[in-house]
Formats: C-alpha cells, sequence, structure tokens
C-alpha cells in the first residue's frame, strides 16, 4: 500500500488496465505529427510501469494496438509498429532488471516475422521476473478473445473431450486471454472518452473505470494516483448489499 499524506494507506488494485488514447490529439495539440505523440506516449506507458513497480501493484495490462488500429493510415500503422519493435529492444534490460515479466495478449500471426521474433525473445527474456506481470494488449480484440474461447471450447466438445453441458462461466473463462491472473479491479481511460472500445470485455464485468481527461502522454504518476484514490472510494459490492460488504469487513 501507499500513503496519501494525511489519509489512511492506499488499497493498491491487483490488475490494472489502462487504454491508452490520446497520443495523437496531444500532439496535433501542440502543432506535432502524430508521430510525436505515440514517442511521448511510449514514455508515459514506461512511468505507468514504474508506478505499479514501486506501488505494489501485481498486474498491468495496456491496449497498445487494436484489431480495428490496422484501419488507420498505412504510415502510422507503419510507425506505430517500428515504435514497437524499439521498445521492445530498448526496454527489456529494464524489465528484467525491475523484475518485470512480459506477455502479450492478441492475435500475434498478422505481425511481421522479426517482430514476433523480438516479442518471443522478450517474453523468454523476462519469465523470471516476480514484481509485475505486464500484459500488452496488441491485435487485440474482446470480441475476439470471446470468440476465440467459444471456438477452443467447440472443438473439445467435437472431439469428445468435454460435454457442452460442463461448460459454464468459470470453463468459459479459464479459455480467454489473462485467464491465470485476476480479472482487473481498475480500468482506466485516458484521453476524455468514456468507452472501453472493445477491450478485454468479459473480464471487465465488475471492473471499476475510471475515466480521465488526461492525455497519455501526460498521464504521470500523479494521474495514476489520483486513479488509484478513486478506486479507494468505490465500496465493491459483487451484486450484494453495502451492509453484507461491511459485515464481512468487519468480521
Amino acid at each position: 500500500m501507499t500513503q496519501v499524506a494525511g489519509s489512511s494507506p492506499l488499497t493498491m488494485p491487483q490488475h490494472v488496465a489502462i487504454v491508452m488514447d490520446g497520443n495523437g490529439r496531444w500532439a496535433k495539440s501542440r502543432g506535432k505529427p502524430r508521430a510525436f505523440g505515440h514517442r511521448r506516449g511510449a514514455r508515459a506507458a514506461r512511468a505507468a510501469v514504474e508506478y505499479c513497480v514501486r506501488g505494489g501493484i501485481p498486474n498491468l495490462t495496456l491496449f497498445a494496438f487494436s484489431s480495428e488500429n490496422w484501419s488507420r493510415p498505412e504510415e502510422e500503422v507503419n510507425l506505430l509498429m517500428t515504435l514497437f519493435l524499439r521498445a521492445l529492444r530498448n526496454e527489456v534490460k529494464d524489465l528484467v532488471k525491475h523484475g518485470v515479466r512480459l506477455r502479450f495478449a492478441g492475435d500475434l500471426s498478422r505481425f511481421s516475422p522479426a517482430l514476433q521474433q523480438a516479442m518471443a525473445q522478450a517474453v523468454a527474456d523476462t519469465a523470471a521476473g516476480t514484481k509485475l506481470n505486464l500484459h500488452i494488449a496488441v491485435n487485440y480484440g474482446g470480441r475476439w478473445d470471446i470468440v476465440q474461447a467459444a471456438k477452443a471450447l467447440a472443438n473439445q466438445v467435437q472431439t469428445g473431450e468435454l460435454d457442452a453441458a460442463s461448460i459454464d462461466t468459470e470453463l468459459f473463462a479459464s479459455q480467454l486471454s489473462l485467464s491465470d491472473v485476476p480479472e482487473p479491479d481498475l480500468f482506466i481511460r485516458t484521453g476524455g472518452e468514456v468507452r472501453i472500445s472493445n477491450f478485454l470485455i468479459w473480464q471487465l464485468a465488475y471492473t471499476e473505470l475510471v475515466f480521465t481527461d488526461v492525455m497519455w502522454p501526460d498521464f504521470d504518476a500523479d494521474a495514476f494516483e489520483h486513479a488509484v484514490i478513486r478506486f479507494n472510494r468505490v465500496q465493491r459490492r459483487f451484486g450484494q448489499t453495502g451492509e453484507q460488504v461491511e459485515a464481512v469487513g468487519g468480521a
């Protein structure tokens, strides 16, 4: 837990998921090309990782590239791929140093062989990290995630490995991306938009949602802490009454 001056220690979420929005608009407001915003956004991602490591948040998922982002101008997509590859090569040593384990969620098959190889190498190099599980969602979509889980279960039913009647929410969830980590406690979207944009649709069912007008390149440790403070102000009931939650908490 971290301490805010004059207040009780903060309870840190076990999993934070972030839609990193606003790079292009941030750059445009400064008369700069979108590429400038994406480069500054990479710094903000680094700051978010550092905040989680310092604060003891064990899981962070960053939405880096959605399955819909391929429809952006080719020049911007190429730039994003170049920045992604460069970040993998430049950041891995620091990730290892700070105990960060890197993983990816999404359909990686569409990326170039060089990028796929770099991702696999980064995953292998950071596999021993224990302080933070950093999940990067790339070519990811929540609907894709649900469909691929349904296909996996359908194949098992077809081959006789699984009885369709035994499929429940827990079994279905086990086939989704990030199934081996807790579902997000806190979702943050920067940039002023109020939607989840096809991100972790199933996993966000009971997540606390924080939307901020801060553009992603400006999202620093103070902004992250403000989101965690907002998370701490919410009573998480999961379908129970407030009285039930308080009774359990006071037991």
